[in-house]
């Protein structure tokens, strides 16, 4: 029935002051116990008034109550009833609730129902709920008040589909535990926090694959939340996950990116790994491994200042130290550094003023910085070279004279210098080299004396200049120039002892008595001066010999005839050197006995063609014959198989 028809009251059939309107401080229209329309006044008699009809037995709501408890029971014929009875519609909100009437009830509650809201379905259950067990309209309130129920968990649920879970909860546990459908009200919360469980896991588990960078399995743990029984994890959360993927993606290629710069070294590339490690935000899960990276940077550009320093470049370490960025962790340790550096850059100029100056600023690093130790250490090693300074000045202006006294008194200074202290291989290198000094000085007379012993370039005086050479022990300054000459001037006496025996056998060679050469010059014995040339020329002596044999070999072969006898003198007197004197007459014979084999292997074909072959492919190819007997086997071989003969396409001049 329409809300609007409460404002009627002089059109209806029955007057509606019977249904007390709420007063001040009643609650009468909250959900209070059901009460009926008291009864009148005994004696008490309404005078009749024009505006007000006599009431019938047949318009009263009790008699068409108990009559509806008998009937369908839907709320529609009530409605109907109330529409026969009422002169108008109850004004719902106005009404005194403890003194309402069943019908009332139902109507006002059927007209909050039918405003399917969370807040009016539960006001139309409260009303409706006060109605005592054994009433009449109780079964058809059960009805309503199961539908209205549904009505609510439904909006609940849209609660749930929309993401929120304790809201949809709250709603659903404001149905009272008294109506018949409160264990399937239960069973649904149970359902839903079973689905949010899950959900919550599945996000939990993409999570974790993301941190480790493990993205198919993320992808794949995300879409099982498009089955999950949720519209909001199933598209809200769904695509914040797939943005989550690729960011976290995106942020992982950055990270990659970065370490593949640092691994490539460089100051340049470890700002920049540092620059995309940084770039990575707060909210990434790789935001983390990134945050742990970029100390290992850091460390890496602290190693880079600390090579330049080792390089004494003080400058250049100290602008790399001062790019390490706070984040790495190392910010005091770089800034300890560059004090250092500062230090070790007065420290080089190895003087005592600017030695003095590196300690005072190594001492600006206090007990609570990270370097104090390193410091202390240096400020300790500064104070020594302070000393050892002092005696390398003296001592490099001891030598300065140049004479033996003057190096050995330097010497002698510098000596006062511990082993342990960090100027002794300076102080080292100094001693060594004013020794040498001493040393030239001492024994650059044997060595001149020797030269000049050598002028005459016998064997007396070389011997004589070798034995004063050798004066100069192992181990002192001019030792190795000695040696030197010792062994030039050994090689002289050699050549001197040994030439007669060269000259004796090449003479002999020259006069045709190889063996006898061979004999002269095997006399230099080996590691002398002439040795080499000696041995090339026995070498070369017995290679002739050798020669001779093959050609005579090979001529006595031939004249066999046969065409194993000719192929084997072929090979023999291919041995024969191309430089050597023969060749000329070991060539003709070649080209001659290759001739002979091809007529041969003509003859051989003229009736046995295999055999011509197998003769004619005998034939070197540096002979004058090599070409023609080519062809003839090119001609054989196509008559012998005509279809799969190929041509030669390799044939070359004769060498």
């Amino acid at each position: 029935m329409p809300e609007g028809w409460s404002a009627g009251k002089s059109s209806r059939m029955e007057d509606t002051s019977k249904f007390p309107k709420s007063q001040p401080g009643n609650p009468g229209s909250q959900y209070l116990e059901d009460a009926t329309l008291p009864p009148e006044p005994p004696g008490k008699t309404e005078p009749p008034s024009p505006l007000k009809p006599k009431r019938y037995w047949w318009k009263n709501w009790v008699i068409w109550a108990a009559l509806a408890s008998l009937s369908s029971g839907s709320v529609a014929f009530i409605a109907v009833t109330m529409l026969l009875k009422l002169p108008s519609a109850p004004n719902c909100p106005a009404i005194f609730w403890p003194l309402a009437s069943a019908s009332v009830r139902l109507y006002c509650a059927q007209v909050a129902a039918n405003k399917q809201t969370a807040a009016d379905l539960l006001k139309a259950i409260a009303l409706v709920q006060a109605l005592p067990d054994n009433h009449p309209l109780r079964l058809e309130a059960n009805r309503s008040i199961e539908q209205w129920s549904q009505d609510v968990l439904a909006l609940a649920d849209e609660e749930f589909q929309a993401g929120r879970i304790e809201e949809a909860i709250a709603l659903a546990r404001k149905i009272p535990q008294n109506v018949p459908a409160y264990e399937s009200i239960e069973a649904q919360i149970s359902q839903w926090q079973s689905v949010w469980s899950e959900a919550e896991a599945i996000y939990k588990e993409v999570e974790a694959q993301l941190s480790e960078q493990r993205w198919h399995q993320a992808f794949m743990a995300a879409v099982r939340l498009l089955n999950v029984g949720n519209n909001y994890w199933a598209t809200t959360k769904y695509a914040e996950l797939n943005r989550l993927i690729e960011t976290t993606r995106a942020d992982a290629n950055k990270l990659a990116k970065a370490q593949d710069l640092a691994n490539s070294g460089g100051l340049d590339n470890l700002l920049k790994a540092l620059k995309l490690a940084q770039s990575i935000g707060a909210s990434s899960y790789i935001h983390q491994k990134a945050q742990d990276i970029i100390p290992a940077f850091g460390r890496q550009m602290l190693d880079l200042a600390q090579a330049a320093l080792d390089r004494k470049e003080a400058d250049e370490a100290i602008a790399i130290a001062n790019q390490i960025p706070a984040n790495t962790g190392l910010q005091a340790e770089a800034q300890d550094f560059v004090t250092l550096a500062e230090a070790w850059r007065s420290a080089w100029m190895n003087t005592i003023p600017s030695l003095e100056a590196a300690i005072l600023t190594a001492q600006k690093i206090g007990l609570d910085r990270p370097s104090y130790s390193k410091a202390q250490e240096l400020i300790a090693r500064w104070q020594l070279e302070i000393e050892d300074v002092a005696h390398l000045d003296r001592a490099r202006e001891l030598s300065q004279g140049g004479t033996i006294g003057d190096l050995t008194a330097a010497i002698t200074e510098a000596q006062l210098i511990p082993e342990t202290n960090p100027r002794a291989d300076e102080a080292r290198q100094e001693i060594d080299s004013w020794r040498r000094q001493v040393e030239t000085i001492e024994d650059r007379p044997y060595l001149d004396r020797a030269e000049e012993l050598a002028l005459p370039e016998d064997e007396a005086s070389l011997q004589i200049a070798i034995n004063e050479a050798s004066q100069i022990t192992r181990g002192r300054a001019l030792y190795r120039e000695a040696q030197r000459k010792i062994r030039r001037w050994t090689g002289q006496i050699e050549r001197i002892q040994d030439q007669p025996y060269l000259d004796q056998a090449r003479e002999l060679a020259s006069s045709g008595n190889l063996p006898a050469a061979i004999a002269a010059a095997q006399q230099i014995q080996p590691g002398r001066a002439l040795s080499g040339e000696a041995r090339a020329a026995i070498n070369d002596w017995q290679g002739q010999i050798q020669a001779r044999q093959n050609w005579r070999q090979a001529r006595r072969i031939a004249l066999v005839g046969t065409p194993d006898a000719l192929v084997e003198a072929i090979r023999l007197a291919n041995r024969v050197p191309a430089n050597n004197p023969l060749r000329i007459d070991v060539n003709a014979a070649i080209n001659q006995w290759s001739r002979v084999l091809l007529r041969i292997a003509q003859d051989r074909g003229a009736y046995d063609i295999p055999g011509g072959i197998a003769i004619a492919k005998q034939i070197p190819r540096s002979s004058d014959a090599y070409r023609v007997a080519q062809e003839q086997i090119a001609t054989w071989e196509q008559f012998l198989n005509p279809a799969n003969f190929k041509p030669a396409s390799n044939l070359q001049p004769n060498n």
